[in-house]
């Protein structure tokens, strides 16, 4: 084996300026990085955020005015939508515009937004293009700021747009479900709530949020801590001084450490580096980091955009970057040129139909090659060896989400700031002073802990509520192993409730693309069912069982995939066979084929695979 050249090459031209000969050496060192970080314990590398727990501050609403104040309310309703982010907003607009009217939004937060009522912290912006993004752009007539928008601003559209479709009088905040329990005689739902309510509802829907509930490290000592420390997705701007935008003058004299350089650390130290007084970023897989090259709009372009373009220029996007089925996208972005790179290199080792093994080298090929461009990057901004050296990645792209940032990596040629790897020696404890990692003990001020949210434990766990379906069935139950449903929305002995978000559906790159979609498919089945009088419907034994098995064959086509990824969320923290998470469990693909196979369905309009009961 060969070590690659590692003659200096301008790493800024977004081609490769070097071709992979020795394959070989590249799997060996992807393979030494990805088992520095096994073995490990999978979800519960984490530990989860109790709602009433000795951790449950860590979960607490800084923007909320006070506790709600709203009465218990009664209410018999057509459908009860729980959550009140991206997936809440897009089914309250759709059912509207079916004439759907008698329905009641949830959510523990105190606003519409979701993933961006909770995550303020500075610097934080889409990392997909704002274009694609946001929803029903050529409904409202809305043009974002920028190219890749700050979180301000996408959560005050999203309280435009709720105002505009009249989802406020529809709306019900911090409210929490607490238990659901099927009747069989009304066919109906009822819906307790930790406020005192009583729901009946004919339909519900659900989407235990990917970005809500926020989850800790494993770290003996956490609650030892004397001085300050948070959750990204909870920021503490009464300590930190400034706002998203930065200007955190409360840590000027202030030691900060952060764990975790995913995508939200990637936005928030460079802003944590500019004011704190020192920051020590504790890091066990650095992120892939390409250019951001964001730029304000071209307003006039941006008005020249044909009728239709929205859901056309969404559905480019992932049909290229996600699937490589088309190189004919507008959008040119880091995902775009990388997902064209690679299709360059496909055509060129077999034409327009290259062999399976033609197709496979290429793929491997070109991702190590790109990385190569971008491990250049790194030693060609950050100017000490040391921190460059763990700032570089040894996994194939998608292993974790890409990084794209312009800010990041200067952030690091800072005296102040120091980088810790904890591959190979992990954060021993936490003690009253600050962070131990092996016989050094960083005594710090602050600790934020950027380490996401809760991804590989139940459906019930990570919905904070239990479920009690047809014949005293338990959702909890059924769902222990690992989700079932049919085309990952309904699921037997479950009538009228409907899962949505990465529950048996599709992997995507633009996950707002995927809510509308589910979103449409899902209200398409209750005006159905309330148009031509369907009371209940749930999926045939068969077609549920049918649906599993494509899951699992498509989960078993990327097992040898996920399992030579580096531990992340993606891959269940290395445990592929834990099918409790949804990623690892399986999801349909490519994203493409899954949304045709729901339009079809669709348009035949005969409920294929559903047991009706009239």
């Amino acid at each position: 084996m060969t070590a690659p050249d590692k003659t200096a090459r301008d790493p800024h031209l977004w081609e490769p300026q070097r071709k992979v000969d020795d394959l070989e050496w590249f799997r060996q060192k992807y393979a030494e990085e990805r088992d520095k970080r096994l073995p490990n314990t999978g979800a519960d590398t984490f530990q989860a955020i109790d709602f009433d727990g000795k951790f449950a501050s860590f979960d607490a609403d800084p923007h909320a005015d006070g506790p709600r104040t709203a009465p218990p309310e009664t209410a018999d309703l057509d459908m009860l939508v729980i959550g009140a982010g991206f997936m809440g907003i897009s089914t309250g607009i759709e059912l509207k515009k079916v004439g759907v009217t008698n329905f009641k939004i949830l959510d523990v937060a105190s606003d519409f937004g979701g993933t961006w009522y909770w995550n303020r912290y500075p610097g934080v912006r889409c990392d997909i293009e704002s274009y694609i993004y946001l929803p029903y752009l050529e409904e409202t007539g809305y043009i974002p700021t920028e190219r890749y928008t700050r979180g301000s601003e996408i959560f005050a559209y999203t309280q435009s747009l709720c105002s505009q479709f009249g989802l406020y009088e529809h709306a019900l905040f911090q409210t929490r479900v607490t238990e659901m329990e099927w009747d069989e005689d009304s066919a109906r739902w009822t819906v307790r709530t930790d406020g005192g309510d009583v729901f009946r509802a004919r339909f519900v829907s659900t989407q235990s949020g990917l970005f809500s509930r926020p989850q800790l490290p494993g770290i003996p000592g956490l609650e030892k801590f004397a001085g300050h420390s948070f959750h990204t997705s909870r920021w503490d701007y009464e300590y930190t001084g400034g706002d998203i935008t930065g200007n955190l003058t409360g840590l000027h004299d202030k030691r900060v450490a952060i764990i975790g350089t995913g995508a939200t650390g990637v936005q928030a130290i460079p802003q944590l580096a500019e004011y704190a007084k020192s920051l020590v970023v504790f890091q066990r897989t650095p992120t892939q980091i390409a250019p951001r090259e964001n730029a304000p709009t071209d307003v006039e372009w941006f008005k020249s955009l044909p009728e239709g373009w929205h859901r056309e220029r969404r559905a480019s996007f992932d049909k290229c970057a996600m699937d490589r089925a088309t190189a004919d996208c507008d959008v040119d972005d880091g995902w775009i040129k990388f997902a064209k790179y690679q299709m360059r290199a496909i055509y060129g080792a077999g034409g327009a139909e290259p062999t399976l093994e033609q197709y496979m080298d290429a793929m491997e090929r070109s991702d190590y090659e790109w990385n190569e461009m971008l491990r250049d990057r790194v030693d060609a901004i950050i100017t000490d060896p040391a921190k460059a050296d763990k700032l570089k990645t040894y996994y194939r792209t998608m292993c974790k989400r890409p990084g794209f940032s312009d800010d990041f990596l200067p952030a690091f040629n800072k005296e102040s700031v120091d980088i810790v790897d904890t591959s190979t020696t992990p954060i021993d404890r936490i003690t009253e002073k600050g962070i131990v990692v092996g016989d050094r003990e960083y005594e710090v001020d602050l600790i934020i802990y950027a380490t996401g949210f809760q991804q590989g434990r139940t459906w019930t766990d990570k919905a904070g509520y239990d479920v009690l379906g047809r014949n005293g069935n338990r959702l909890s139950k059924k769902f222990a192993e690992g989700v079932s449903t049919y085309h990952g929305f309904l699921s037997k002995d479950f009538p009228n409730l409907f899962f949505l978000g990465f529950t048996q559906s599709t992997q995507v790159s633009n996950i707002s693309n995927l809510i509308d979609n589910q979103a449409r498919h899902m209200v398409y089945m209750v005006g159905k069912c309330l148009n031509e009088g369907i009371r209940a419907i749930e999926p045939t034994a068969e077609a549920e069982a049918g649906w599993n098995a494509t899951i699992a064959e498509h989960a078993e086509m990327r097992r040898d995939w996920n399992t030579s990824c580096t531990p992340g969320h993606y891959n269940n923290e290395g445990r592929v066979d834990d099918k409790r998470s949804t990623l690892v469990g399986g999801l349909y693909g490519p994203g493409y084929e899954y949304f045709d196979l729901l339009r079809k369905w669709r348009e035949d309009d005969e409920f294929e695979g559903i047991a009706a009961i009239r």
